[in-house]
């Protein structure tokens, strides 16, 4: 290396070593982490760490601890009561935890942000019960999700680019809903409401995807396209996946974390968890 570019080589690293002090933003080898960036570096996308949520002297979560790797598929099972809603309520902002953290990658202090942000930042969450607009086509429910600038104006005048058009019909593709793509969401099935939601969610550009009891009420033919669905998102997505139906937990799960009285009770595979003593204890025995 020319003295030149020693100079410049030492210009280069004062001026990210300045921008460090003063954002006092964490500076690790070479990389500066920059507020409002998912740094999943380390391989855990969501950090919770002794977490407590009480309601009227009930703990809902006590001291939880659980990480999800960044495009790893989680099943989260447990008893009604174990604490399930709640912790996706302390992920999504709905619930502020009494005590502990929760980090969204390892810069993002779930804690500290609304609802709004946390969806912002690329976490979306489906609940059990299809939100989905249905007077309206697939075609237009994709549309209305799309991550885009939702103040009125722009709203009334988008019109909408040959990108975005391609990026409705790839999602249409993904939830197999191309051929319906002109048909009211009310015509759908129950399995095909639910799989437009997630399609909505897609549409989002999500890091995350939280799935509240996703195959309830469906056909065994719905639950099989469903699990092929959630397993085809994973590595792109990070999928947590909430369950009461242990055949459709194993048809998709590498790893199955059990929740009990608000803690983790047990983790592992499947068949480690459905030997686990414990576990069969308080859930699978009953």
């Amino acid at each position: 290396m020319s003295g030149l570019d020693n100079i410049r080589e030492m210009m280069r690293r004062d001026k990210v070593f300045d921008f460090v002090e003063q954002k006092r933003l964490p500076f690790t080898g070479r990389r500066v982490v920059i507020p409002g960036e998912i740094d999943a570096t380390h391989g855990p996308i969501l950090y919770l760490e002794n977490i407590s949520v009480s309601f009227d002297g009930f703990k809902a979560l006590n001291d939880l601890t659980l990480y999800i790797n960044d495009g790893e598929l989680r099943c989260i099972i447990g008893p009604n009561g174990a604490g399930k809603t709640t912790m996706m309520d302390v992920i999504t902002g709905k619930t502020r935890p009494d005590s502990g953290s929760a980090y969204f990658g390892q810069t993002m202090d779930l804690t500290r942000m609304s609802e709004y942000e946390i969806a912002h930042a690329g976490i979306g969450r489906k609940f059990q019960k299809p939100t989905i607009f249905p007077q309206h086509t697939i075609f237009e429910n994709l549309e209305l999700a799309m991550a885009a600038d939702k103040h009125v104006w722009p709203t009334l005048f988008a019109k909408i680019n040959a990108e975005q058009y391609e990026r409705i019909n790839e999602v249409a593709n993904t939830i197999g809903l191309t051929d319906l793509l002109y048909e009211t969401a009310a015509q759908l099935s129950h399995g095909q409401k639910q799989w437009l939601e997630i399609g909505m969610l897609l549409m989002q550009n999500p890091r995350v995807l939280l799935v509240d009891e996703p195959v309830a009420g469906m056909t065994h033919q719905e639950m099989d396209k469903t699990a092929e669905l959630l397993k085809s998102l994973a590595g792109k997505h990070s999928v947590v996946v909430v369950e009461h139906d242990m055949d459709f937990v194993r048809s998709i799960a590498s790893t199955v974390t059990v929740l009990h009285e608000g803690s983790v009770l047990a983790e592992g595979t499947m068949d480690e968890v459905q030997n686990n003593p414990k576990v069969i204890e308080v859930y699978l025995g009953e």
